[in-house]
């Protein structure tokens, strides 16, 4: 069986999908701000045995929930929020085989900037950068960047970031020569760097790449989504999809979906994997992992999480009865969200009330339960990996090293820990570059 790829899942912020537990005693997060926090992450997490490091972002206060950012603000939702881009380098500088998928929108970047941006990171990082390609969807963001009352439409927010894409690999695969850099007498060989002349719908850039070739050229492009217009996004686009769903069924219909399309573009299927969030509480034993669940929950905040389904769904939950089942609503926000509609009970305690912050599988117990679900949830579903939603910082994390990960490489089910590269070798082996069948690697 193929090694599983292991990402830490969090975000720049007191609480990601956590609302709550920044109250424990042993939760670090308040300390998000610091930058010994996060080297000391990333030490945890490449020591323990982690493929990837992702961070989500979001570029604007949770203001859905009774119309204003007070509650986000008061139960620490999301908001404040810092830049996560800023602490890969030292992070990579006190880690050796981690990667980094750090979370960029396409809607509030430009795509000249952004491709300076994740360049310097792969240099700076030995090629162990990627980018969770996101089109965002908060109104606030809109509002205070790019001065909208509200966000532009949900499918037009895809094709403003494929025609960005379309920018940031002629940049990364096409400006430079592989040979362009000479060292000798002169530096770089003009007649070897090109201007890449787009001229399209939303988006005008002439000119040459800023930086030299970095070590994947094109950062390991990871994706969420899975409305029809990100599954679709996805299927020409990302090597590593996000995918998440209460409903296994659906899940798997979901990646058999993005496999299809991917495979009638012209890719190879093998080419893409897919993660989906988990949130695991693993111990010596089953009981001792029902009793740190059992305090862990004593800390969940459910008007908080009620913020932050709000702020994900586009809709205003805070007049509803938490007892009345959630229902499709027509949203310009995540439309995958609210996918769950039509499952039959499904309330909105069902979904804010749990350890579960983004409505992925809880498991609870030992080392050898746990790693037996996982293997199950992944042969049943078809993921690749998971995404391990923390509940408290660094303690989830350190449990997930200190018992679930050796069990799994035990069963053979991790990468091999000396190895090192670029985090596109780690996930897929081949090497550093982008395949030759996906879209953006050059013809």
């Amino acid at each position: 069986m193929d090694p599983l790829i292991l990402s830490a899942f969090t975000m720049s912020t007191v609480s990601h999908g956590n609302a709550g537990l920044w109250r424990h005693p042993a939760d670090r997060t308040s300390e998000y701000t610091k930058l010994s926090y996060w080297t000391d992450l990333a030490r945890r997490l490449d020591t323990g045995g982690f493929d990837l490091l992702f961070i989500a972002d979001a570029v604007g206060q949770l203001d859905v929930f009774g119309g204003n950012a007070r509650a986000a603000l008061a139960h620490g939702v999301q908001t404040p929020v810092t830049d996560p881009l800023l602490v890969v380098s030292a992070m990579a500088a006190v880690t050796e085989r981690l990667g980094f998928g750090i979370t960029v929108s396409t809607t509030y970047e430009h795509p000249y900037l952004l491709a300076r941006k994740f360049s310097t990171l792969d240099h700076l990082t030995g090629g162990r950068i990627g980018w969770n390609v996101v089109t965002s969807l908060l109104d606030s963001a809109a509002r205070n960047i790019i001065a909208r009352d509200r966000q532009i439409g949900h499918d037009e927010r895809y094709a403003i970031a494929q025609e960005f894409l379309e920018v940031t690999y002629k940049l990364w695969e096409q400006s430079w020569e592989d040979d362009a850099v000479v060292r000798n007498g002169i530096f770089a060989d003009p007649d070897k760097v090109h201007d890449i002349g787009h001229a399209g719908k939303y988006f005008s850039v002439p000119g040459a790449h800023l930086v030299e070739p970095s070590p994947q050229r094109t950062p390991l492009l990871l994706q969420a989504g899975t409305s029809p217009a990100g599954r679709a996004f996805a299927a020409r686009n990302a090597e590593v999809v996000f995918v998440t769903d209460p409903r296994p069924e659906v899940l798997r219909r979901n990646i058999d979906d993005i496999r299809a399309q991917a495979v009638a573009a012209g890719r190879k299927p093998s080419n893409l994997k897919f993660l989906t969030s988990v949130t695991v509480v693993v111990d010596r034993t089953d009981a001792a992992a029902e009793a740190k669940a059992a305090d862990l929950r004593r800390f969940r905040d459910t008007r908080g999480g009620l913020v932050l389904l709000s702020a994900l769904s586009g809709v205003d939950w805070s007049g509803y009865d938490l007892d009345r089942p959630i229902h499709q609503f027509e949203t310009d926000a995540s439309r995958s969200v609210l996918a769950t509609a039509g499952d039959p009970g499904l309330t909105l305690r069902d979904y804010v009330d749990g350890l579960s912050g983004f409505g992925g599988e809880v498991l609870v117990g030992s080392a050898t339960a746990v790693a037996d679900a996982l293997e199950a949830y992944a042969a049943k579903t078809g993921v690749d990996g998971f995404n391990f939603v923390y509940l408290i910082t660094p303690g989830s994390f350190d449990d997930l090293a200190e018992h679930l990960i050796p069990e799994l490489r035990r069963r053979g089910r991790t990468r091999d820990a000396a190895t090192t590269g670029t985090i596109r070798e780690a996930i897929f082996g081949g090497g550093p570059r982008l395949p030759s069948d996906h879209p953006g690697a050059p013809r």
